[in-house]
């Protein structure tokens, strides 16, 4: 009986060795350096749904619950601009390709147009019957595409406002969409469990990619335009070949739902938003998750590279948004 219960206290000893030492290899594996504090930005006054760097890397713009879009200097996190005149939630903000104006959706179911010098309202596009999910500018700059909860998809001209195409097929509300690198394709996400691609021109249907088994609230395209990832309720993140709709990968490791994927700019990596309050970086080649970034006190709802792919901004619940230093570790350097 006592060499049982020696036996038993050596097996355990074991197991909480081999946890130990597994947790130090996955840390010296990883690409990253150890995290440092992320800066954060406080300042609106309820949930952050969205953030977006500018091109050139120096502003963060971020939409709110607080029915503003508010823009801050990505480096110092000192507030610029706070954009007032939608009426309800906003759920998503963009930068022009230029970086002179912004766009942002909201549940009062209008997109708007912004100088994002001076904050002066530029343009309101009114068409969708429900409220806004996402909104995002082509790559040209010259339309703007819009996702709702009234299960449509529209593209609209970024210079006059006018409606250009609506895209139905969906069966539900559209959360997410997003142009391809070339601006020729759209991709969109909905809560029918399904992903889609379009034809950016003419709105034809090309591709209903199925796989997830629960709603699909985000979706991204590669920088090289060869594959989309997309993440939802069933907890997962799906990489899938965005010409034929094959899926390639799923990644799990996340224990909620997805609310945001991004790639870097690279292609290398693919980071994504939760609502068990963290980032994770994925290596979106393998598949292997390569950091997890906790500081968030409530669910993730947003998550952007910066141009330059050293940066992630995270947006959460917590009304708070964060900017965390994610550069490559180099090769041989110092893992301390």
């Amino acid at each position: 009986m006592t060499s049982t219960r020696s036996d038993t206290r050596w097996s355990r000893s074991n197991r909480a060795m081999a946890g130990f030492f597994a947790v130090v290899c996955m840390a010296l594996a990883s690409p990253f350096s150890a995290a440092d504090e992320p800066l954060t930005l406080n300042g609106h006054a309820n949930k952050v749904y969205s953030v977006a760097f500018s091109p050139d890397g120096k502003r963060l713009a971020t939409a709110s619950s607080d029915k503003t879009v508010k823009v801050w200097d990505a480096t110092s996190g000192v507030e610029s601009l706070t954009l007032q005149g939608h009426m309800h939630v906003v759920t998503s903000v963009a930068f022009s390709p230029d970086g002179k104006r912004l766009a942002s959706t909201s549940f009062d179911r209008t997109v708007k147009v912004w100088d994002a010098t001076s904050g002066a309202e530029l343009l309101t596009l009114k068409g969708h019957s429900m409220g806004g999910y996402c909104v995002a500018f082509s790559p040209d700059g010259k339309r703007l595409v819009s996702a709702s909860s009234d299960k449509t998809i529209r593209v609209w001209d970024a210079t006059s406002g006018a409606e250009l195409l609506t895209l139905t097929g969906h069966t539900n509300e559209v959360w997410s969409v997003a142009f391809s690198p070339d601006g020729k394709r759209l991709a969109s996400a909905c809560l029918d469990q399904t992903v889609k691609v379009w034809d950016a021109t003419t709105g034809a249907e090309s591709l209903t990619l199925k796989g997830h088994t629960s709603y699909v609230m985000c979706v991204a395209f590669s920088p090289d335009g060869e594959r989309l990832a997309s993440g939802g309720g069933d907890q997962t993140v799906k990489l899938w070949d965005a010409k034929n709709g094959a899926e390639s990968l799923t990644l799990k490791g996340h224990t909620s739902e997805i609310n945001g994927v991004t790639f870097s700019p690279d292609g290398h990596w693919l980071a994504s938003a939760c609502f068990d309050h963290t980032v994770k970086v994925w290596d979106a080649k393998s598949g292997l998750e390569s950091l997890t970034l906790k500081g968030h006190s409530s669910p993730v709802r947003s998550v952007a590279f910066s141009p330059d792919g050293k940066r992630l901004a995270s947006g959460s619940v917590d009304k708070s948004v964060k900017i965390w230093d994610v550069t490559p570790r180099k090769k041989g350097s110092d893992t301390k």
